[in-house]
């Protein structure tokens, strides 16, 4: 990635602990991080600097992570195709969230216990074609 134009990613995680590693590991490999604790601070967020990726939870206070898609996916041109990853612990059988991975695209689901940063990284790269 070149300095001029660093890829953008938010990360929408109430948790700390799982947020602010996710956050270092993403600026050492070269990406600019926002960060936000809740679903509403993100959809705020997401719509103000349209970053180029979004991290998103779905077990979250405020606004839970399918709730701030699906928001995000009405607001505009921009929100309904920019790529979300959705990090959570809930199974991936689930009826709601398969039904919002299929109807929201572009969208990813990762249980977070099942990969580490590394691998987060590298499926940013692969949705991003970096």
């Amino acid at each position: 990635m070149t300095e001029d134009k660093k890829v953008t990613i938010l990360i929408v995680e109430d948790e700390e602990v799982q947020r602010k590693p996710l956050a270092d590991q993403l600026r050492d490999e070269g990406f600019q991080v926002l960060t936000a604790q809740n679903g509403q601070e993100g959809l705020e967020l997401a719509l103000r600097e349209h970053p180029d990726l979004i991290l998103l939870d779905i077990l979250m206070p405020i606004l839970d992570g399918l709730a701030m898609m699906k928001k995000l996916r009405e607001a505009n041109a921009w929100g309904k195709k920019v790529p979300v990853i959705l990090l959570t612990n809930l199974n991936p059988d689930e009826e709601e969230i398969m039904k919002a991975i299929t109807r929201d695209e572009p969208a990813y689901f990762l249980v977070k216990s099942d990969i580490t940063l590394q691998g987060v990284v590298e499926k940013i790269r692969e949705r991003l074609a970096l």
